[in-house]
């Protein structure tokens, strides 16, 4: 279970949650889409890895999320 926040200090909770930059979201969350991955679309919401995902699907979103970083 994870996700992704922009944040100026780590998230550890539902306070520093709620003061991330929740505008860069969308941007990465979209980037994500566009390479095939379907990431939750709510920073607030988890993203889940199976045993059903092989290892070429980690490294697809490995990718994915290097190549949405760096469009911001």
């Amino acid at each position: 279970m994870l996700t992704v926040f922009f944040a100026e200090k780590p998230v550890v909770d539902f306070a520093t949650a709620k003061s991330a930059i929740t505008a860069r979201y969308a941007p990465f969350f979209h980037a994500l889409l566009d390479r095939g991955l379907y990431f939750p679309p709510s920073q607030f919401e988890s993203a889940f890895i199976s045993t059903v995902h092989q290892d070429a699907d980690i490294q697809l979103a490995i990718e994915s999320a290097r190549a949405a970083f760096a469009t911001l």
